[in-house]
């Protein structure tokens, strides 16, 4: 129990020192960014070849970040057929049981796009990197699906379809709106499963609330979804519905510990 215990401590320093790196690389980014940032944002109207410029030094950073996790023994990763990722038309959707899950997801797609909380863009560590690399900000109006649609021709899209973090129940609940705009627009739809335990940097969890034993993450991809094959069925709002459900029996079946 003592090796336990110092185990913990020593993880609740490592972690509350990770923190304080990441606060204040992301302050200091601003700096860095300056020559990536619009004069105005928005996501669908700047140079991409300039947003992947900043994606791939953002996520840079934030893969050093992981293995700063790794290496200080906070936390352990393993990833499983990350190798298909990263195509032209490709909306990838994850299940979202912790804070880390974006960081570690990113920094191995270095130039994905990403939809993100509206209110990170007043966080001060996320919003200069949010708007350097061109990450669309969550919205409900038909403006947002146009600029998903533009951003699925011709890039890699991340979504988190709970739109939050899973609760402690592990149950994954989709919105279905995510599964529309991959029939909708996306080339092919690729399913990724995040699976930790313990459980851990969960949503109205405290920083500091170490778990005795250090949390193990997998991410794993699985196999290609065409969206072409569920809309050869049924029309959209119903292949949205099925494959909504097929997607969630899915995360819930491969999720669970």
């Amino acid at each position: 129990m003592a090796h336990y215990t110092l185990n913990q401590y020593w993880r609740l320093f490592a972690s509350a020192l990770g923190f304080v790196i990441f606060g204040v690389c992301g302050v200091l980014f601003k700096l860095i960014l300056l020559p990536y940032q619009p004069k105005s944002y928005a996501p669908c109207s700047g140079n991409l070849n300039t947003q992947l410029a900043a994606r791939r030094l953002v996520n840079r950073s934030w893969f050093w970040f992981t293995q700063y996790l790794i290496k200080m023994r906070i936390v352990e990763a393993h990833f499983h057929g990350f190798d298909k990722l990263g195509r032209r038309g490709q909306l990838i959707l994850a299940n979202h049981p912790s804070l880390l899950d974006v960081v570690f997801i990113l920094s191995r797609i270095p130039e994905a796009n990403c939809i993100v909380k509206t209110d990170l863009l007043c966080n001060p560590a996320m919003n200069s990197q949010i708007r350097a690399c061109g990450y669309l900000p969550n919205r409900e109006d038909l403006d947002f699906i146009e600029q998903v649609h533009e951003i699925l021709q011709n890039q890699t899209l991340l979504i988190f379809p709970e739109g939050t973090r899973t609760g402690w129940d592990g149950e994954v609940k989709f919105h279905r709106g995510a599964v529309s705009i991959g029939l909708r627009s996306a080339k092919v739809i690729t399913p990724i499963v995040v699976k930790m335990s313990p459980p851990n940097y969960k949503k109205g969890q405290a920083w500091y609330k170490i778990p005795l034993q250090k949390p193990v993450y997998h991410f794993t991809v699985g196999d290609d979804i065409d969206p072409q094959t569920w809309l050869a069925e049924k029309p959209l709002p119903i292949a949205a519905r099925r494959l909504n459900d097929y997607l969630q029996d899915y995360f819930n079946q491969h999720s669970k510990c």
